[in-house]
């Protein structure tokens, strides 16, 4: 039995709880889901610890952990959704004004592309402000759309293993990307236009 294994688990949600529900609050919609997910991170970590091999701290064994159990529940959920469904319908609508061509060397097209922010008052916000706002025009994404792009950006997974965990094609990662991105876009130019 490892040294972690003889450990007193008791203490596990009191060091690690916090971190692990902010990760997954994050990644999915709303707080029950995130709690269920940790807790089930939790379960399988104590049934698991013969797993765990020491080469990496224990928060990031159990992060990893989590990290599966999210992807799971997109998988699960992605194969429950019908051609009906209002998220998926949501995540293939296009984005209207924000689907640009561009000229030829796909450069925006004249009055066209992102909004300028540099004389707006305020531009010099406090870091903290921006990345909450960042945050939830990332929680205003539809589920797999956030999902896909917290992996892609915040985690900064290879495409191909994003491709794998979630079982869609290259192609299909790259347009969800590009629409999560429109989408950010345009959630983040009416807050710093003040048109929220």
């Amino acid at each position: 039995m490892n040294q972690i294994a003889k450990r007193d688990y008791s203490n596990w949600v009191d060091e690690y709880g916090d971190a692990l529900f902010s990760y997954a609050m994050l990644r999915v919609r709303g707080r029950e889901l995130a709690e269920d997910l940790v807790q089930e991170t939790f379960l399988a970590a104590l049934r698991g610890i013969e797993n765990f091999k020491g080469e990496s701290s224990l928060k990031t064994w159990l992060i990893g952990i989590l990290r599966r159990k999210i992807v799971d529940h997109y998988r699960r959920s992605a194969k429950f959704v019908g051609p009906d469904s209002e998220e998926l319908n949501e995540e293939l609508r296009p984005v209207d004004h924000f689907h640009n061509e561009g000229d030829a060397a796909g450069h925006w097209i004249a009055g066209e592309g992102p909004a300028d922010w540099s004389e707006l008052p305020g531009t010099e916000l406090e870091q903290s402000e921006l990345q909450r706002m960042i945050g939830l025009c990332i929680a205003a994404l539809p589920g797999r759309l956030a999902a896909l792009f917290t992996r892609k950006e915040v985690d900064e997974a290879d495409s191909e293993e994003i491709c794998k965990e979630f079982e869609i094609s290259t192609s299909n990662l790259w347009v969800m990307l590009h629409r999560a991105r429109a989408r950010l876009r345009q959630c983040l130019e009416r807050y710093m236009t003040g048109k929220m």
